[in-house]
């Protein structure tokens, strides 16, 4: 039975934060004063050039295969960091912190620029069902394995399950650019990895001060991820709307792209001011200027050159998203045989909740090439990737064992995802169907009439 959590007074977000920010010093200091695990400024170099070299070439090889790109990037990291010792994990815990927030952001920022709100509106329900009721299976499953087989106190045991809980965005948006599905569910897919990225975001950061302060309250916890929403909307909404308009008299300027980049900056300090991660902020800002062809329509303004197709944003996702799982690699180890174990299981246990959620969610509508590759997606990433290096930071209990484990759930279910996929390729679209999405308009009758 799950036991019952009290916060004892208002006085824990300080506690949080003052706990917090005395752990991420004295991690500092310690790793201030280790010189011989710095690594000389030819060698890093060489090893940004390699990694982007491969970065380039992986997302070539996904583009041609639809394999994801992500295992051989985070593969690389391991090369680099456990394997041949050229980077030690200390050095990238000075840096993760920072690069983790950027990470986020920029991710978030992207996928709302290559969100459709048509296509959106059209599936929000089924996209709403995924990903509430799949974070919940998810957060549930891995819970109850973590406390009950690793023995961790339950705090820290849906702190690990709600990491681990959603899909990636960064790594959905890309697969479903490449299959044959309906526009729907492409669609509905992008909006359910952009929702449980900022679900497992929001409740992981309500966990963190939780683990630290020794004690969670339901209530709290709830007005927590309610604040959290309302504060991303507002400000994703209030200042991106604006920003629509501003950018069509900077459409011509050289560095208009700079200018949002900056925006996006404050309004991610903003939004950890009110007490919100940034993710959110960050997807609904994109999610206006990515949709600013459908927008302007309503609020009558000259329709400026579209943001998504802008070549530096391109190379900057590309390089965030590159490094960040680099990162992950570089804090893998493979010392602890349990962790390894206990993320393959976990994950297999996840994709077969996956396939009972969608056979029961998704209607007759949707073909069979549809619920194919939806029992399919569970494909973990960025935003797991990044909440798994916090607990390194902040001194949590089992700190080191987050990134251990959240890396072999990334690899399983990855790999889950690309197996699926080539299963899903040798199912022919149906012939009364937009991209495998049933169109019912359509009279069946005249097929009879086939000699």
């Amino acid at each position: 039975m799950m036991p019952s959590f009290e916060i004892s007074s208002d006085s824990a977000s300080s506690n949080f934060l003052i706990n917090g920010l005395a752990n991420m010093q004295d991690t500092m200091s310690s790793l201030s004063t280790s010189e011989s695990s710095l690594v000389s400024a030819p060698v890093l170099l060489l090893a940004a050039g390699v990694v982007i070299f491969f970065g380039v070439i992986g997302e070539s090889f996904f583009k041609k295969t639809g394999i994801p790109d992500v295992a051989f990037i985070m593969i690389l990291g391991v090369l680099i960091g456990p394997v041949l010792g050229i980077i030690q994990p200390e050095v990238v815990l000075e840096v993760v912190p920072y690069f983790a927030a950027l990470a986020l952001i920029i991710i978030m920022f992207d996928g709302g620029l290559n969100l459709e709100i048509k296509s959106m509106v059209k599936t929000a329900h089924f996209a709403s069902v995924l990903s509430i009721i799949g974070f919940v299976i998810s957060v549930g499953i891995v819970t109850g394995l973590t406390h009950y087989w690793l023995e961790w106190g339950w705090i820290e045991s849906i702190l690990l399950g709600s990491i681990v809980g959603g899909s990636s965005s960064a790594i959905v948006f890309g697969l479903v650019r490449n299959l044959r599905i309906s526009g729907e569910a492409k669609s509905m897919l992008s909006f359910e990895s952009a929702l449980t990225d900022i679900l497992a975001t929001i409740v992981a950061f309500v966990l963190f001060e939780a683990v630290l302060t020794g004690s969670l309250d339901i209530n709290t916890l709830g007005d927590t991820i309610g604040r959290a929403v309302a504060v991303g909307l507002i400000l994703g909404f209030s200042v991106g709307i604006p920003w629509m308009y501003v950018s069509t008299k900077l459409a011509n300027s050289q560095h208009a792209y700079m200018l949002t980049l900056g925006i996006l900056f404050v309004l991610y300090f903003m939004a950890n001011a009110f007490g919100e991660s940034g993710a959110l902020t960050a997807l609904v800002f994109g999610l206006m200027l990515g949709n600013k062809a459908h927008l302007s329509r309503y609020l009558k303004f000259k329709l400026p050159k579209v943001d998504s197709d802008d070549s530096m944003h391109n190379q900057l996702t590309f390089l965030v998203r590159t490094f960040f799982f680099v990162f992950v690699g570089l804090l893998a180890s493979f010392g602890n045989v349990e962790y390894i174990i206990f993320g393959i299981v976990a994950t297999v246990v996840i994709y077969v909740g996956r396939v009972i959620l969608t056979k029961t969610t998704l209607t007759k509508r949707f073909s069979k090439l549809d619920r194919k590759v939806t029992s399919v997606m569970i494909p973990r990433g960025l935003a797991a990737a990044v909440l798994a290096t916090f607990p390194l930071t902040m001194g949590l209990p089992n700190a080191e064992a987050y990134p251990q484990i959240v890396f072999v759930i990334i690899m399983v279910s990855v790999i889950i995802t690309t197996l699926g996929m080539g299963k899903a390729k040798k199912i022919p679209p149906p012939e009364s169907q937009k991209g495998g999405f049933v169109n019912e308009t359509i009279d069946p009758a005249p097929i009879q009439d086939k000699p």
